[in-house]
């Protein structure tokens, strides 16, 4: 199964006295190159929480964990403070002859006004609920990148194939290419004005020749990685690298295959075939 490195999931889930929002973004990275940021109160499950991060393998990781406290629940209030507030408010109240009515209620709901007793530190309750809920988060990145994944199988499923299809025309055009050949040295010989030629000596020069110019070893090889890219994207996962060592023969099959063309349409069939194939490349650095 194909995974892309590219993910995302948001969470969120309610403790005690706080509600916590997870945000796990991922991106392509020849590492595992992981930030994670949390509050304080959270700290102390830092290394819990990274050992969970494991499971998404490669990639730029950012994970931000964020808290919304509700200290009014569970906290008291700093009674010194909401005075000093309420009298700075009624007085511009009075200034602005506004109606201070409800100025209590707005003074307590000012989150400074209230001093939190719950602690530094999560309860195995709220662990409890806080490590399933990043579970889950991770398990909605993975599925995300499993989705994205066989999109990208798909793209690259199109580009092998018409990479085959050009490999496919290659041979039409092998014929007339050995005739070209034959028919450019006797042209050679007879501009210089060469007159008798050794036939026997002439098929074993021009025979030395085509072998110079012979691209069967690179198109059985070619064939060859084609199928090994097909099977590796079926059947191995994380295969990111592989496949990007696979596209790498591949090129030098294709390049070593222009080099020798001597021949227009097989020269056009390989520029196709490296098009292709630089689309491959470029979405491999997104493989996992």
């Amino acid at each position: 199964m194909m995974k892309s490195m590219t993910g995302f999931a948001k969470k969120q889930c309610q403790l005690s006295n706080r509600k916590i929002t997870i945000e796990i973004k991922t991106l392509n990275s020849k590492t595992l190159d992981l930030i994670l940021k949390v509050p304080s109160i959270i700290r102390s499950k830092e290394l819990e929480l990274r050992s969970m991060l494991s499971r998404l393998e490669r990639g730029k990781i950012d994970v931000y964990i964020t808290e919304e406290t509700d200290v009014s629940a569970s906290g008291k209030v700093n009674e010194a403070l909401v005075i000093d507030r309420y009298r700075q408010i009624e007085r511009i109240a009075d200034e602005l002859d506004c109606s201070s009515k409800h100025l209590l209620e707005t003074v307590l709901a000012m989150p400074d006004v209230w001093v939190s007793d719950s602690g530094t530190e999560l309860s195995d309750e709220d662990w409890a609920i806080l490590s399933r809920t990043f579970d889950e988060a991770i398990t909605e990145v993975d599925q995300f990148r499993i989705h994205e994944g066989a999109i990208l199988q798909k793209d690259f499923v199109k580009h092998v194939d018409l990479i085959e299809q050009m490999l496919g025309q290659i041979p039409q055009y092998e014929a007339e290419r050995i005739e070209t050949a034959k028919e450019r040295i006797r042209r050679y010989f007879a501009e210089t004005a060469i007159k008798e030629i050794d036939e026997n000596r002439f098929e074993q020069e021009l025979i030395y020749y085509l072998e110079k110019l012979d691209i069967t070893e690179e198109k059985i090889r070619l064939a060859k990685h084609i199928d090994y890219f097909r099977q590796t994207m079926d059947t191995e996962a994380g295969s990111g690298k592989k496949l990007g060592f696979v596209a790498q023969e591949m090129g030098r099959e294709i390049n070593t295959t222009g080099s020798k063309a001597n021949h227009v349409e097989i020269q056009k069939l390989v520029v196709v075939m490296k098009d292709e194939l630089e689309k491959i490349k470029e979405q491999l650095g997104n493989i996992l």
